[in-house]
Order: C-alpha cells, then sequence, then structure tokens
C-alpha cells in the first residue's frame, strides 16, 4: 500500500534542506531521497552517475496507457547563495506568509516537489494505467551535465510523447528557450615586476580593453517574432597572481545567448573576427535551443489547462534562459515541450530567494491535470 505523501510545500521545505550547491553539487542526497518517495509510489529507479555524488535519477510508472510515456523533467542542484548576507537562512525552507524561503525554491526545487506530488498522485489514482517518466538531474546549473551525460550514454533512456520542464515560468506556459554558448577569450601579456611596469605587457590592462569592445559587439542578426535578439554578458574576469607583478594573463568569460538561425561556430568566428588575433577564443559550453510549435495539439492542450489558472490566454513565449531540455529534448524522440514551473523567473539566483506557496500549490494542480489529460482521465 502507498504510503501516505507530503504536501507539496512541505516537500520543497524538506528538498532545500539538502544542500545541492552546484559548486560542487553533492546531488546524491537528494535525488536518493526522492527516489525513494517515489518507489513508495511504485516507480522503479535508476541512478547514474556522471562523477561521484552526482546523481541523476530517473523513474518510471510503466502503465499500459499509450505506448510512450509523459515525460517531468527538473534539476536538483542550485547556483551557490552568492556574497550577499541573507536575510533568511538559505538551507531552511521558512514560511513567512505566501512565501517560502531558501536556495533553490524557485530555481527549481519548488518546482521539483510539484512534479513529484502530481506524479504520486496519478500512481494514487491510475498506477496500473499511467505510464510516467520522472527525470531529476544533477549538475544542470554549469551546463546540463547530468542530462547531457544521460543523452550520451544510456541507451535505454527510450522516447517519451511530450515533455514537462518545470523551470521557473510563474506557471506560464513557455513554448521554448533561447541557446547558450558560454566561452572564455584569454589575452596574453609579458610578466615584469610590479614596480618596472613599463617592461612588461598588461593582460590585465588589454583584457580591459576586450570587456570594452564587447559592450559594442553586433551579431547582425534580425530579431525573431518570439525570441527577440541575441544577448552577449561578460560573466567573469581573472587576472593576474599577485599584486606586486605585471599580469602576463587574463581571462574573460563570456555568456551569449541565441535564438533560431545561429550556430555556436558561426558565433566563435564571428566573435574572434571582431576582437582580432590576440585574444584567444574557447568555446566552454553550446546548449542548443528549443522550441515547440505553439499549435501543435499537445501545446494547446497545456495552454488551455493554464488558462484557467492564469486567468489569461497564454500566448506563445520563450525562457530566456537555458535548460535540460537543450540535452533531454533530442535524446527523448523530439517530443513536443513545455516549460512550466511555479517559481517567478527574476527570483532565480537571487539572495533571499523565494517562491510563492500559492504558485507550487497550483503548479501542482496544473501538473496533475496534463497529466490526467494525457491519460485521458
Amino acid at each position: 500500500m502507498m504510503k501516505d505523501f507530503p504536501t507539496p510545500v512541505a516537500l520543497t521545505q524538506h528538498l532545500v534542506t539538502f544542500d545541492t550547491t552546484n559548486p560542487p553539487g553533492r546531488e546524491h542526497a537528494c535525488t536518493e531521497y526522492l527516489g525513494r518517495l517515489l518507489e513508495s509510489a511504485g516507480f522503479t529507479t535508476e541512478f547514474y552517475e556522471f562523477a561521484p555524488g552526482r546523481t541523476t535519477l530517473i523513474a518510471r510508472l510503466e502503465g499500459t496507457a499509450r505506448t510512450v510515456p509523459l515525460c517531468f523533467s527538473g534539476h536538483v542542484d542550485t547556483v551557490p547563495p552568492g556574497a550577499a548576507p541573507w536575510q533568511i537562512d538559505p538551507f531552511k525552507g521558512k514560511i513567512a506568509g505566501n512565501k517560502i524561503y531558501g536556495r533553490g525554491t524557485a530555481d527549481m526545487k519548488g518546482g521539483i516537489a510539484a512534479m513529484v506530488i502530481a506524479c504520486l498522485r496519478i500512481a494514487r489514482l491510475a498506477k496500473e494505467k499511467a505510464n510516467i517518466m520522472m527525470i531529476l538531474s544533477a549538475g544542470e546549473e554549469t551546463g546540463c551535465q547530468g542530462a547531457y551525460h544521460l543523452a550520451a550514454n544510456i541507451t535505454s533512456l527510450g522516447k517519451a510523447g511530450a515533455l514537462v520542464i518545470g523551470e521557473p515560468t510563474s506557471n506560464y506556459p513557455f513554448i521554448g528557450h533561447k541557446g547558450a554558448l558560454f566561452a572564455e577569450a584569454q589575452i596574453s601579456g609579458t610578466a615584469a615586476h610590479g614596480s618596472m611596469p613599463d617592461t612588461g605587457v598588461n593582460a590585465v590592462y588589454r583584457a580591459a580593453e576586450v570587456v570594452t569592445k564587447l559592450q559594442h559587439f553586433d551579431f547582425h542578426v534580425p530579431p525573431h517574432a518570439i525570441y527577440g535578439t541575441p544577448t552577449l554578458n561578460v560573466g567573469t574576469i581573472q587576472g593576474g597572481t599577485t599584486i606586486n607583478m605585471v599580469p602576463d594573463r587574463a581571462l574573460i568569460g563570456i555568456d551569449i545567448r541565441t535564438i533560431p538561425g545561429q550556430r555556436t561556430g558561426n558565433i566563435i568566428e564571428q566573435l574572434q573576427q571582431f576582437l582580432g588575433e590576440d585574444v584567444t577564443l574557447t568555446c566552454l559550453t553550446a546548449a542548443d535551443g528549443v522550441s515547440t510549435d505553439p499549435d501543435h495539439e499537445w501545446m494547446r492542450e497545456v495552454f488551455g489547462i493554464t488558462k484557467s489558472y492564469l486567468r489569461e490566454q497564454p500566448i506563445p513565449r520563450i525562457a530566456p534562459y537555458f535548460t535540460d531540455a537543450s540535452a533531454l529534448k533530442p535524446a527523448l524522440g523530439n517530443p513536443p515541450t513545455v516549460i512550466l514551473g511555479p517559481g517567478e523567473p527574476d527570483m532565480a539566483h537571487k539572495t533571499d530567494e523565494y517562491c510563492t506557496i500559492s504558485n507550487i500549490e497550483t503548479a501542482t494542480e496544473i501538473y496533475t491535470e496534463i497529466a490526467l489529460k494525457w491519460y485521458h482521465l
């Protein structure tokens, strides 16, 4: 007999207590807990590590309905709390009013909790019929490592009929997301004693010129009707080894978000020509964008379900961030994919991150209804 399961809010609180800050990750305890919870409802589970302790969970409820499952997916890792002090402990899941606070509440442990509880409900209602897959991944925040590991190494992953990604959207159904390209620019100089800077070439000064130049980089592509324009952000800059030495190397981390029609190789080539031969560019991560036709039958069904909760008719929108769908959608046979979760997008990665309790509860109802309609229940 299935045990009683927690409320979605209580589960969110508990998930926040697992410190899955990435780096270093340490997702195993969290995914193992979720795996045992799903096993209690009749799911079978498989655990995969792309590195020690970096564990991704696949859970399946193999009923008789349809030949391919409905797949729910999310990531259990979070970004670090950051340097700014929190007013509330980031790993306690404290509730204040309609908000639950903690690192990962919005991005995206609130979404995972809602998905898991919805799937437990479906298992209780229609265990013999429902055909569900859950993929709860490690390493998403640093380039979808867990998802890409599954896609490259797990031949038994199988296909999905539709894919729901629970990233923060305030429960608005997004039809896709931009692609991502993370690049590193290396600038070289000549080392010298800090008291004699004229005898060296300062790589940090040269890097500062590159950063200023990057502010004016133009992709020279027209805006997309839904995806808008590509973006470029300088996220990190590192240089020098000690204060009394002319630095001979500097590194700049560049974050590019792409729109349909752009190709990684072309962007790197374009950027290299713009910056010149004195800058060495290296592609660190490239994740494709994701898109589903808003007129697809299942997407229209999802729009119809969310309309009653949003009290407005959804229109095609996309997420500016990238998700595990970059790896999972092609690996699962390119099913229609919606990005839909309770977190507010602008709360992701922020100090004193929170997710509203009402959004988590609503997401649980939406996910349940999506599954019920998928199985015609």
